[in-house]
């Protein structure tokens, strides 16, 4: 499973979210343009991405000032585990706080307009009232660490099920006299009266959908944002088994593809993925995709290759079979195809004895356009 850690400014935050169940992440409001007309910025698109890849089961977390506090499980309540605040919540508008004051499913006041989506979880088995600080935990587990060590001016981050394993072992281990404790000194105690209450108003208008992100930057059969298309895929692929990008037990965006160095400075896939061997936790393929809201060009294709090439050191260890990378763009010119032919490939070899030598040429080409009526993004694979 994977985990999210939520940075959270107030101690007191902590204990309101554990109690109750619920996280969500405080946004600034979407930005007027001179039209008049109200658009979301890359910031806003990115963590409603983060939501729509949450899944029950994953893990839970907490930091603040410098300390991180564990551990709950993402649950559904009713039909899924993240929702949209309140109706249209994703949509780029600033509502009227008393027009929808009783639509809210967390509601602390009239900034909850702000709020627009939350995620429901449990402490699995508790969240224990001594955080672990950032320095032990990456000290405790040090190449179990990727995505923590880049943790910064974000909401919260997701990292995978080695990442998520490591922190969960630490924290287990810190607190292990602890755990099943119902002792308020030693535990936050949860109580399920959220949780009950919003059931009974949760129906299908709540759902966290891509579709209320696309339509506000939309230009004809394309996306204004990349970040736009990058939530959407993100969308797609925890929600469908059935997509031209295949299944994925895991994904995620804007994972870190470099040597560690200052963090804006760092190269970031735009997607990221794996999936397993059918009933087995062995990983069998990695996923890297990379977004062009506009025509593709040739240093697109240098990009995701050296990407492939961080995945293949980083992560498969050598083994080039084991990736697939795509490129989404909104035109992919033949001479972009030709380039790729010429660039996207790697000779590498399995196995000590026999030397198995095979090539690599895993790399698929994706043109997307923006269907009005369906409100959607349509894929085609084009050769």
């Amino acid at each position: 499973m994977a985990g999210y850690i939520f940075s959270l400014n107030d101690i007191n935050a902590l204990d309101f979210c554990v109690e109750n169940g619920v996280y969500s992440t405080n946004l600034s409001p979407p930005t007027v343009k001179r039209d008049g007309s109200i658009v979301w910025k890359t910031h806003h698109e990115g963590t409603f991405a983060d939501y729509f890849s949450m899944k029950p089961g994953d893990n839970v977390y907490f930091f603040n000032d410098r300390k991180i506090y564990g551990v709950g499980t993402l649950i559904n309540i009713n039909f899924d585990c993240k929702f949209s605040n309140y109706p249209d919540a994703l949509v780029p508008y600033i509502p009227d706080y008393k027009n929808i004051e009783n639509s809210i499913l967390l509601n602390t006041g009239t900034d909850s307009i702000n709020n627009r989506c939350i995620c429901t979880f449990k402490p699995e088995p508790n969240f224990f009232r001594e955080g672990i600080d950032i320095d032990d935990v990456l000290s405790s587990n040090p190449n179990g660490f990727k995505i923590l060590r880049s943790f910064w001016k974000l909401s919260f981050i997701k990292i995978d099920n080695q990442e998520n394993k490591a922190l969960r072992d630490i924290i287990l281990k810190r607190n292990e006299n602890f755990i099943g404790s119902k002792n308020s000194n030693e535990i936050i105690i949860f109580k399920d009266n959220f949780h009950n209450k919003i059931s009974n108003k949760i129906t299908p208008s709540y759902n966290a959908s891509s579709k209320d992100i696309l339509f506000s930057c939309s230009l004809d059969t394309k996306i204004g944002h990349e970040m736009a298309i990058e939530a959407h895929i993100l969308d797609e692929l925890s929600n469908n088994k059935n997509t031209l990008f295949g299944h994925w037990d895991y994904i995620s965006h804007q994972v870190i593809a470099s040597p560690f160095k200052p963090i804006d400075y760092m190269d970031k896939m735009d997607i990221f993925g794996y999936r397993y061997i059918k009933g087995y936790d062995t990983i069998s393929k990695y996923l890297v995709v990379e977004i062009k809201k506009d025509t593709a060009k040739t240093d697109l294709i240098d990009q995701v290759m050296k990407y492939v090439d961080w995945i293949n050191h980083e992560y498969a260890y050598g083994d080039y079979s084991m990736i697939e990378a795509f490129v989404v763009a909104s035109y992919i010119p033949q001479d972009v195809i030709d380039y790729s032919k010429s660039i996207c490939s790697r000779t590498y070899t399995k196995g000590r004895r026999p030397i198995v030598t095979d090539i690599w040429k895993n790399i698929r080409f994706i043109e997307y356009s923006y269907d009005k009526a369906s409100n959607q993004l349509n894929f085609l694979e084009v050769k």
